[in-house]
């Protein structure tokens, strides 16, 4: 067996289908790229069936992606695996990642199909996807649930009829860890053809065990862990890949198997992660929260300084987190300020580099410390505003107490100056009034979320939005020094999703979208 343990990342998949994290095609070749920096294994870059938009997504990233393989997901019919297919058949190595619940309730309830029916589609689909591809997974959704005798004829015909990649999951995160891990070592100890095919697994974490079931499982022998930026997915969400990866370097005096993570990309891919989907990273969450590596605790700080391992088990470094003593200020030059980007994980293309510089001298101007946290949101929200159909010139707030609140905004719209006032019972909520005007329609508000990016009464404040429009829902986030400013970027980055995804809708029209909803899995 081998002492490699895959990483297969589904940030794009499962992630996606949090409630409120779905992404744009370019949005999801960002994170692609920093995946392939990371340099995970397997990145399943969505679910083609689902949309044309999906489709196209999975299909750019095929094409675009040359160091992973790159796999689509797709229920056990032909429609959905000939779909999958046609979406990465042009990657360098493609994957066709195909499932169907095995657990009693799923059978019976969602299903409506007996263990001969069940088993009957296992062969039919497999057998289907590996004549179009050599790289086939299966997946026993709700494994975790599943009848382990009846589990064992599923994976031995599953691999009999073409499966490469037997995936285990945990679908509903009901296991115990020593439970899950009993469940992989009988798997590989009763299957009679399990050495064809490489044992994953899958973890949710709607009890907090996500990674720890994943940990226990490769302890059993399982090679390949699917995992996600941040832990994002659905509900609880699924094991953190940041979280296996550390734990299994950390303890390799424990782990006698590894992973080809490069760490030092951890930080900056949780960091875009969490821009793009506009999830914000809990402070203290584990390798990429803010305060994974802070000390306040006098006893802390005063070891730390001693001996830094006294209580920190891994260096920020590792994960990418770099320490420099190169200060910026609002006599920094342009040299300066792009070394500091390089020294922070981003390389930034000259199209960038003078609009971002711009708003460093800005902010450098009103603040009197300027950190790396506040260049980082910079080039985020540089490269968050990309596609600007909607612009924000000026904006100027009267508030008080007692009096009404009244927002006027200068806006670029589609090219047109525009200018309104307009009031509202807070100042927030009459610059989200005043914009609702301008575009023509006032979607719903259905998440405001402000974070400090940085400590001082002069930190930038950092803004996420989530609009509801014809039953979708689009994220905005943008920072500012003002907070009401940050509110009227994050509220037209918002804005500037729904337009630009209106146009693509008109230039798809008759294109029929599936719901996820329908097709959520593993």
């Amino acid at each position: 067996m081998s002492d490699r343990v895959l990483i297969f990342d589904t940030t794009l998949r499962d992630g996606e289908q949090s409630p409120g994290a779905s992404m744009n095609q370019e949005e999801k070749l960002s994170i692609a790229r920093l995946l392939q920096e990371l340099k995970v294994d397997i990145i399943e870059a969505g679910f083609p069936i689902a949309s044309k938009g999906d489709f196209n997504s999975v299909q750019a990233i095929a094409r675009e992606i040359k160091d992973c393989q790159i796999a689509g997901l797709a229920r056990a019919k032909h429609e959905d695996i000939e779909t999958a297919w046609n979406a990465v058949k042009e990657a360098k190595n493609p994957r066709i990642h195909t499932f169907i619940a095995t657990s009693p309730i799923h059978m019976q309830y969602k299903l409506k199909l007996t263990e001969d029916q069940v088993l009957e589609k296992i062969k039919d689909s497999v057998s289907f996807a590996r004549n179009l591809c050599p790289n086939i997974e299966w997946s026993c959704e709700d494994g975790g649930r599943s009848s382990i005798d009846f589990l064992y004829k599923c994976i031995e015909l599953a691999i009999s009829s073409g499966a490469t990649t037997i995936n285990i999951p945990d679908t509903v995160g009901y296991t115990l860890p020593y439970e899950f891990g009993e469940i992989i070592k009988n798997v590989k100890n009763n299957v009679s053809n399990i050495d064809k095919a490489i044992i994953s697994v899958h973890c949710h974490n709607d009890l907090g065990l996500a990674v720890a079931n994943s940990l226990h499982a490769v302890e059993n022998g399982a090679r390949q862990i699917e995992c996600t930026i941040n832990g994002l997915g659905e509900r609880a969400g699924n094991a953190a890949l940041e979280e296996v990866v550390m734990a299994m370097k950390v303890r390799s005096d424990l782990f006698k198997s590894h992973t080809n993570i490069n760490s030092e990309s951890i930080s900056k891919t949780s960091k875009l992660v969490s821009s793009i989907t506009g999830f914000p990273v809990q402070p203290n969450k584990a390798i990429v929260g803010a305060n994974a590596f802070a000390h306040e605790s006098g006893i802390h700080q005063d070891g730390v300084l001693k001996n830094v391992e006294t209580y920190e088990i891994m260096s920020p470094e590792s994960i990418g987190l770099k320490k420099s003593s190169l200060v910026l200020g609002k006599h920094s030059g342009k040299h300066a300020f792009k070394e500091k980007l390089k020294i922070l994980g981003y390389d930034v293309g000259d199209n960038y580099i003078n609009e971002i510089f711009e708003k460093f001298k800005t902010l450098a101007d009103k603040k009197k410390d300027v950190y790396d946290e506040d260049i980082i949101a910079l080039v985020d929200d540089t490269h968050i505003n990309q596609i600007n159909t909607l612009k924000l010139l000026n904006l100027s707030i009267m508030s008080g107490t007692n009096s009404k609140h009244v927002a006027s905004l200068e806006l670029d719209y589609q090219g047109e100056i525009k200018e309104i006032s307009g009031s509202g019972n807070g100042p927030v909520d009459a610059v989200f009034s005043c914009i609702a005007k301008i575009v023509g329609f006032s979607p719903k508000l259905k998440l405001y979320n402000i974070n400090a990016i940085t400590p001082d009464s002069d930190a930038q404040g950092e803004v996420a939005v989530k609009l509801e429009h014809l039953n979708k829902e689009f994220i905005g986030k943008a920072s500012d020094i003002d907070i009401i400013v940050a509110s009227a970027k994050s509220y037209i980055n918002a804005i500037n999703k729904i337009i630009n995804f209106e146009k693509n809708s008109n230039m798809q029209e008759g294109v029929s979208e599936i719901s996820l909803s329908n097709m959520k899995g593993i």
